[in-house]
């Protein structure tokens, strides 16, 4: 019969290319596609009130390109991540949760991505359809990060164990 799964399970990498004890490497390439994302919402309202809408909507659609490929890379290494998740815990239902989320986010930016691409040039700018849905991405872009500190906050996923973590506090 297989042990129980402790609090250090999921701790370690499941491979070094994830990044070594205590340093994963998904937690700072998810950066990437955040800025990315909020940066091409930023665009795309300068876009509704510039002279020059377009520079401002080609510069969203760029962003957005930027962001699904910054997710794609940033989903390979938080797969690596989940793998190191003993299977059957609410810690890997937690990251499946948190991975079907953030895959949601790059279909419905890839459907903007693929849409807007004919209708870039705009003279009132971005058209408030491609805004709404930018928004709802960005907000269950939020909702998966929740969980995400979800999975390294309250369950430790790839943290160091406390016994690593009393060093910082000694004199």
């Amino acid at each position: 019969m297989a042990n129980a799964p402790t609090a250090t399970d999921g701790k370690h990498p499941v491979t070094s290319v994830a990044g070594p004890y205590g340093h994963p490497f998904h937690p700072i390439l998810v950066t990437v596609p955040i800025g990315a994302w909020v940066s091409s919402l930023v665009f795309d309202l300068i876009s509704r009130g510039s002279d020059h809408p377009a520079v401002y909507e080609r510069g969203a659609w760029w962003l957005i390109t930027i962001g699904i490929i910054g997710a794609l890379v940033a989903a390979v290494f938080g797969l690596l991540d989940l793998l190191a998740i003993p299977r059957g815990t609410q810690a890997f239902r937690t990251g499946l949760t948190h991975m079907a989320l953030n895959l949601t986010v790059v279909v419905i930016f890839a459907i903007e991505l693929a849409g807007r691409h004919g209708q870039l040039g705009n003279r009132d700018g971005t058209p408030i359809g491609w805004i709404v849905l930018s928004v709802v991405a960005l907000l269950v872009l939020g909702a998966s990060g929740w969980l995400g500190g979800k999975l390294t906050y309250s369950y430790g996923v790839r943290v160091v164990d406390q016994a690593e973590q009393a060093g910082g506090y000694r004199r």
